[in-house]
């Protein structure tokens, strides 16, 4: 009796803990499934203000999947999307990793200073940097072209990345770079083969961090690009399928589940890195 009872309250505290999440995920989730829905119902139904928006009444069709795809330039701007977050992120995590291991293990004037000043500059807001920073493109000759992108999307990578990585390169015990130095090895052999290898969890994180930042940019992508075969698909698609007062809902949707698919992608695959990576950066640093 006394293991029937043990088990049944295991299995009620098991079904209130899943009770407690479920409000937390009906208000995450519920957006995406409210999207899902609008995308496959007809326009008729769209419009029809005595249908009920949160299920399909009259048949679910693919018509907005099918405009989407062959009306507009989708899948050249989710490849331009690809190809401007591996650059920007890639290049962002080179230089937070040296700004961060610097700032996090070497002794000189003003390090204190410098690492607070990182962070701060993170937290200027993106609407007073794009006026300079369109200035900046201008002189480089690289107007309207994704590579406006991939060089003004660092200046709010760099900061914060190198922020989280100092948090997680203090974590790393000095006493393993101090044996590889008395062995020989230089500082940058030591961070390259003994620190790098232990920080995976905080370098995926950030690297995940900015790989959704530059999947979800809209100013710069709206301000320094205008052709539509250079554009993101965060700006394409709210700029090809909003025209004045008339707004594609059915299409607008599918394009937001679409685009939304390659972030989910890279989190289902690493986030017990980033979860680890984020934890770890912010309690130790």
């Amino acid at each position: 009796m006394a293991t029937a009872a043990s088990a049944r309250a295991k299995r009620w505290a098991a079904a209130r803990s899943y009770g407690n999440l479920a409000p937390f995920l009906f208000f995450a989730l519920f957006p995406f499934y409210f999207m899902l829905v609008t995308s496959f119902k007809s326009n008729a139904e769209l419009y029809n203000l005595k249908s009920v928006p949160f299920w399909i009444q009259t048949g679910a069709i693919t018509d907005h999947y099918g405009y989407l795809f062959q009306r507009t330039e989708f899948f050249t701007w989710i490849k331009n999307s690809v190809i401007i977050s591996v650059v920007a992120t890639s290049a962002s995590l080179v230089i937070a990793i040296l700004a961060g291991y610097s700032l996090a293990r070497l002794r000189y004037r003003g390090v204190a200073s410098f690492g607070t000043a990182v962070f701060i500059t993170y937290l200027v807001p993106p609407t007073l940097l794009f006026l300079p920073l369109s200035q900046v493109v201008v002189r480089l000759g690289l107007s309207d072209s994704i590579w406006a992108l991939i060089v003004t999307y660092p200046t709010f990578l760099v900061p914060f990345s190198t922020w989280l990585l100092m948090g997680y390169f203090r974590t790393v015990p000095r006493e393993v770079e101090e044996c590889a130095l008395v062995d020989g090895a230089s500082r940058m052999q030591t961070l390259v083969k003994i620190v790098l290898p232990m920080a995976v969890p905080g370098i995926v994180c950030a690297a995940l961090f900015g790989f959704t930042l530059c999947w979800n940019e809209f100013i710069y992508a709206l301000t320094f690009v205008s052709q539509s075969s250079q554009k993101t698909a965060v700006v394409g698609v709210t700029a090809d399928l909003i025209r004045g007062d008339i707004y594609y809902w059915g299409s607008l949707m599918a394009g937001a589940i679409l685009a939304s698919v390659p972030t989910v992608i890279v989190y289902v695959f690493f986030l017990d890195y980033y979860v680890s990576g984020l934890t770890a950066g912010a309690v130790k640093g």
